[in-house]
C-alpha cells in the first residue's frame, strides 16, 4: 500500500496534548507512549485519497491528527456502507493486528488530512517486548466493538430522529475514544454519509436535521454539522421530542 502525500516533521512535543486528548494513548505507559511517537511518521494527504483498501495487508496503526477519515465499503453494483469518519485524535487499523488477516474496510480521506502511523514492525516489536501491552490493544478494540453493538441497538429500537441525534453525539465524543470535556462541536460529516451510516434516506435525514436546525439544536455547514445544544439533543436520543 502506497500513499502519495507530503512527509512531515514529526513534533512529539507538539502532538501530545491532542493525542493526550485520546482515552487509549492517554492510557499507556509513558515509556510505551514515547517509544510509539519515536517510530511515527505523520503524513498530509488531500481530500480523496485512499489510506488503504479492504484485502490490503496490515502496513501499522493509524491516528488523525487534522481532518477526517472515512471507514467503510462499496458494493459491486457502487453502493456505499459508510460505518465510521474518524477524526481527531482517533485511532485506527488495530484489528488486522488481532487475527493477522488483511484490513477489513477501505479508508479514504474525507478532507485534507494530516495522519500519524505507527509502522507494523514497531508495534509487533513492542508487544513481544512486553506482552501486557496487549491489553491495551485489547482496549482499543473493545472501544470499537462497543459502539457497533450499540449502534446495531439503536438501529432495531430507536425512531430515525433518535438514532440521527445518538449518531451525532457519538462522533462528537470519538464513539467513546476522546477523554471527558473533549468532545467536538463541529463533525465532518455530510447527510448522505450520514444516511449511510445509519440505513436512512437521505431524504429522511434532511428532513430530522431541518427540524432539529429550526429548534436551535444544531447547524449545518458544507461537509460539516455543528452541535449547537448537545443537551437537548441527548433528550431526543433519550426519546424525549
Amino acid at each position: 500500500m502506497t500513499v502519495d502525500g507530503k512527509r512531515q516533521n514529526l513534533d512529539a512535543a507538539a502532538l501530545r496534548p491532542l493525542l493526550d486528548r485520546g482515552r487509549w494513548f492517554a492510557t499507556l505507559p509513558e515509556p510505551v507512549r514515547q517509544r510509539l511517537l519515536d517510530a511515527a511518521t505523520t503524513r498530509r494527504v488531500p481530500a480523496g485519497t485512499r489510506l488503504f483498501t479492504r484485502g490490503d495487508a496490515n502496513d501499522g496503526l493509524y491516528c488523525v491528527l487534522e481532518g477526517a477519515v472515512r471507514v467503510g465499503a462499496t458494493s459491486a453494483d457502487g453502493r456505499e456502507a459508510v460505518l465510521s469518519v474518524v477524526e481527531p485524535p482517533q485511532w485506527f487499523g488495530e484489528i488486522a493486528f488481532f487475527d493477522g488477516g488483511p484490513r477489513t474496510h477501505n479508508a479514504d480521506t474525507r478532507v485534507a488530512t494530516t495522519f500519524l502511523r505507527i509502522p507494523r514492525e514497531t508495534l509487533e516489536k513492542l508487544l513481544a517486548e512486553d506482552p501486557s501491552l496487549w491489553r491495551h490493544m485489547g482496549a482499543l478494540v473493545a472501544e470499537k466493538i462497543r459502539a457497533v453493538f450499540t449502534g446495531v441497538e439503536e438501529m432495531a429500537l430507536l425512531p430515525a430522529p433518535a438514532r440521527i441525534a445518538r449518531r451525532l453525539l457519538a462522533m462528537s465524543e470519538g464513539y467513546g475514544m476522546l477523554r471527558p470535556g473533549n468532545a467536538q462541536r463541529r463533525i465532518s460529516v455530510n447527510q448522505e454519509q450520514l444516511g449511510a451510516m445509519l440505513s436512512v434516506t437521505r431524504q429522511t435525514v434532511s428532513e430530522v436535521l431541518g427540524e432539529f436546525e429550526t429548534r436551535g439544536l444544531l447547524k449545518r455547514h458544507y461537509g460539516q454539522i455543528e452541535l449547537v445544544d448537545p443537551d437537548a439533543l441527548r433528550r431526543v436520543g433519550d426519546g424525549f421530542p
